[in-house]
């Protein structure tokens, strides 16, 4: 049975298959992606370790209790006396009172005697069974600042997996809206292309009956190859989309729904955005935990107290008469660094130090951060008006260029004089949606330092 559970076991992940999604919404692409991405479940177990680190600096508090068994065997004259002793079952014989009372012949002093059973014991087991507990009483404060910094950085882990779940949701929402440009871009290429297969047929057709140049039809020719062209990198660039969209995910995502729509920036308060961004909260906690730091260091120049307990039973025999030969000890211990050469004053300093340069970083970051938001809604304010002028610039070209078709029709024109116009309508196209993503991305990431998840 065994074998058979190791052989689903190893076997299970060959023949598992990715997730694959089709016509996946944005919805539920943020749901997945906080539910499968490698990188934010990477961060989340990051935010458990801390959490952990947290409760083993709190354990701390609670001390030590520790189970010891010794089992020894010796003839070392010290060790045998010392484990009678320990085992409460010393004699004066161990002494060598035997040789005392019966010194050997010739003796005149007696105190010179060696006496023979306490050099040379036979050897002897020596089974002790021991609970040692320790615990600190005080530390100056130094365990309940670990505590509290080890309590700071889960947090300061926590705000790190939200910084990565709203970059992840922010790759996601630009990916999603890439595409949704893109088909838009599509949209209005494959109207150019059926532009330019009109075009190609009127010209052959203008061949024919004598009116136009074979190089007319060369040149409408090459300019459609150059929109089929930009098509087909259109298509690939969604592709490519796709791809890091099903990396996001961790999971295969064939199509998204959904279409194109303008994005309106949300209303943001400058003091709301500073008060809800994970980079300031971030530089805030860290400013915390250098003030616990100041505290730890500070703890340094006090004194520790600790205390013991130890309860034990010895004998030559395993665990034999264990009440019988039992013992305790119970202690305090003080201890309190005088001097060490001015190290814990000058760590002191140091912490200081790092203090005011945190308070200085937060204080900058504010700045920036308030600089930032400022320049990208005066960026999107500008891209607004350039996307109202380029549908108007883009209607305009796609006019001239029906005028310039019905006039080549009537010989008024050249072809050149028509691809010149039809060129105008493709350059507008494209850079209505440069822009046209420019602006979404930068509506995305105001929207993502505001810690905002949805549109």
């Amino acid at each position: 049975m065994k074998i058979i559970l190791w052989l689903i076991f190893v076997t299970l992940p060959i023949f598992a298959q990715t997730q694959i999604y089709t016509h996946l919404d944005l919805n539920k692409a943020i749901e997945i992606l906080k539910r499968d991405s490698l990188e934010i479940n990477i961060a989340k177990f990051n935010e458990d370790i801390k959490s952990f680190e947290h409760k083993i600096a709190k354990g701390y508090n609670y001390g030590k209790l520790d189970l010891i068994q010794l089992a020894m065997r010796s003839n070392d004259a010290g060790n045998v006396f010392g484990f009678k002793l320990q085992s409460r079952e010393a004699t004066f014989g161990d002494f060598g009172f035997a040789d005392f009372l019966s010194p050997p012949p010739g003796t005149t002093n007696i105190l010179s005697v060696q006496p023979n059973d306490l050099n040379y014991p036979d050897a002897r087991n020596h089974f002790q069974t021991k609970l040692h507990y320790e615990v600190p009483l005080y530390t100056g404060g130094k365990l309940e600042q670990y505590g509290k910094i080890t309590a700071a950085l889960t947090k300061l882990s926590k705000l790190d997996t939200k910084k990565i779940v709203n970059e992840k949701i922010y790759q996601l929402k630009k990916s999603y809206y890439n595409i949704y440009l893109l088909d838009s871009y599509l949209k209005n290429l494959s109207i150019i292309e059926k532009n330019m297969l009109k075009l190609e047929d009127m010209a052959r057709a203008m061949i024919n009956e004598g009116y136009a140049k074979k190089v007319d039809l060369l040149e409408v020719q090459s300019k459609k190859a150059n929109v089929v062209r930009m098509i087909n990198t259109a298509k690939a660039n969604k592709k490519l989309v796709l791809h890091f969209i099903s990396f996001l995910l961790n999971s295969k995502v064939k199509s998204i729904s959904g279409t194109f729509t303008k994005v309106m920036p949300k209303t943001f308060d400058l003091d709301e955005i500073l008060s809800k961004n994970i980079d300031i909260q971030k530089a805030k906690q860290g400013l915390k935990i250098t003030d616990m730091n100041i505290k730890l260091k500070k703890s340094a120049n006090l004194p520790v107290v600790g205390a013991f307990a130890e309860y034990s039973s010895a004998d030559n025999n395993f665990l034999n008469d264990f009440a019988k030969h039992d013992a305790y000890t119970i202690g305090l211990q003080f201890k309190w660094n005088i001097f060490n050469g001015n190290i814990d004053k000058n760590s002191i300093q140091e912490a200081k130090i790092k203090n005011m340069k945190v308070k200085a970083q937060v204080e900058l970051a504010k700045k920036g951060i308030a600089l930032k938001v400022a320049k990208i809604k005066t960026e999107i304010e500008s891209m607004d008006f350039d996307i109202d002028s380029l549908n108007t610039e883009l209607e305009l070209t796609r006019t001239i260029y029906k005028n310039y078709l019905g006039r080549y029709q009537e010989k008024l024109v050249s072809i050149n004089d028509v691809i010149i116009k039809q060129s105008l309508e493709i350059e507008k196209v494209l850079k209505l949606k440069e822009v046209q993503n420019k602006r979404t991305s930068k509506i995305l990431e105001l929207e993502n330092i505001a810690n905002g998840e949805g549109i």
